[in-house]
Order: structure tokens, then sequence, then C-alpha cells
């Protein structure tokens, strides 16, 4: 018998893509109506609350709002989806340290400013040269001959 295997056969092309399964979504995060929180083969987590479920078992968002995992007392493991108008959290979040920044310092400095009172200045009348030409014209006798 040969140990070889003849015609371009191959022996290593028994390897299959990964099916990039597990956790989408975790617990706590924001979710979108669609939006797929678990692929899975099987139930391992099984559909709550606003969960819709695909027939390779997939579990999916079909509202907005936060993810959260849980178990009952069957001991199995439900997603829903908490909406984001009651949005309740579940775990405590650490204490954030607040910075303390000085206020910037305000000097107050005294000017003392003099306005001089000026008189408002008056209206020139309406050129007057040409009133008063226009009054000796009036006035000046006409020569007719």
């Amino acid at each position: 018998m040969a140990h070889k295997k003849g015609a371009g056969s191959s022996r290593n092309g028994r390897e299959s893509h990964s099916k990039r399964l597990g956790i989408k979504i975790f617990g706590g995060q924001a979710a979108i109506a669609g939006n797929i929180i678990v692929r899975q083969r099987g139930t391992k987590h099984h559909p709550d609350k606003h969960v819709g479920i695909g027939k390779d078992h997939t579990l999916f968002a079909l509202i907005d709002g936060t993810v959260f995992f849980r178990k009952k007392s069957d001991d199995k493991s439900y997603v829903s989806i908490i909406p984001r108008e009651v949005s309740v959290v579940v775990e405590d979040a650490a204490p954030v340290k607040v910075k303390k920044v000085a206020a910037p310092k305000v000097v107050a400095t005294e000017e003392v400013v003099e306005v001089a009172a000026k008189p408002a200045p008056k209206k020139a009348a309406a050129k007057p040269a040409a009133k008063k030409a226009a009054a000796a014209q009036d006035a000046a006798p006409t020569e007719e001959a």
C-alpha cells in the first residue's frame, strides 16, 4: 500500500472558519433596537423582556435601552432590555474625584475719569447768506423802462 495519496489531495483541508459566537453587547451597555446581543449555539442565554430570538438562537434587542443579564429561580440566564426612560443603575460606579481649580484673582483698581462738561454744539442757521440775498432781491427796485 502506498503511503501517499495521489491526484492533488491534501491532508489539512479540515479547518473551518470560527463562527464568532458569544456576547456582543454586555450588561449595562446601551443597545439600539435590532442590535445583536448574543450569538450562541442552543439557548445558553434565554430572551426576557424586550428581547427577541432568531432561528439560530441569536438574541437581539426589540427596543432601545440598556442590556440587563440575570438568573431567575430556574437558574437559567435571561437577557432583557430596560427602556431608556426607565434605566436603573445596577452597579455602583466608583466615586469620581473632582479637581479643585483656584478661581482667578480679581484685583480691584480705582480709576477716576473726569469728564469736562462741554456745551452742546448749536445748530447753525440754514445758510444765512442765501436768506440775505433773497431779501435784498425782493427789496431792490426793479427798473422797467
